[in-house]
């Protein structure tokens, strides 16, 4: 049976791929002309932290957590799903929290104007991403959770 992609991991191919072509021209210019694109550093560093979190996010869309499999997998059926619930809802939790601090993040640097040190951009262009991407893994594990929820103990 064929698995349905979820979007988080098209958008970690995508950093990935993005990833290698920048560094690869880095790379290139370098060797070429003894000089490397400052900027480079910047993108890859937001395009690692987008990638991470993605990949984190199509986790909890798989209930792929990292657990004990020993502890997990001797239990009884009604121990596995209470570990089920507990693990979505420790982790919508932890999502929960971080979206919050990436907020403030964001707003404080909008709040003080802070640029980026290669493109001298505002940098909040480049940390705006993290706090929808937690957003949508607490929403994520909030509905793993509820679907672990209505499922009873098999």
């Amino acid at each position: 049976m064929k698995r349905r992609v979820a979007g988080e991991e098209v958008v970690a191919v995508l950093c990935m791929a993005a990833l290698v072509v920048i560094t690869l021209l880095n790379v290139l210019t370098r060797y070429v002309t003894e000089q490397s694109f400052a900027w480079t550093e910047e993108i890859s560093i937001v395009l690692m932290v987008v990638m991470t979190l993605a990949g984190a996010s199509a986790a909890v869309v798989r209930d792929a957590h990292i657990r004990i499999e020993a502890f997990y997998d001797s239990g009884s059926p009604q121990r596995r799903h209470r570990l089920r619930l507990l693990s979505a809802g420790v982790t919508a939790l932890v999502f929960a929290v971080l979206t919050v601090l990436f907020l403030r993040v964001v707003a404080d640097e909008m709040r003080w104007n802070e640029t980026s040190m290669g493109l001298g951009v505002p940098r909040w262009w480049f940390t705006s991403a993290a706090p929808l991407l937690t957003a949508a893994m607490t929403l994520r594990a909030v509905v793993l959770g509820w679907q672990v929820w209505q499922q009873p103990p098999a």
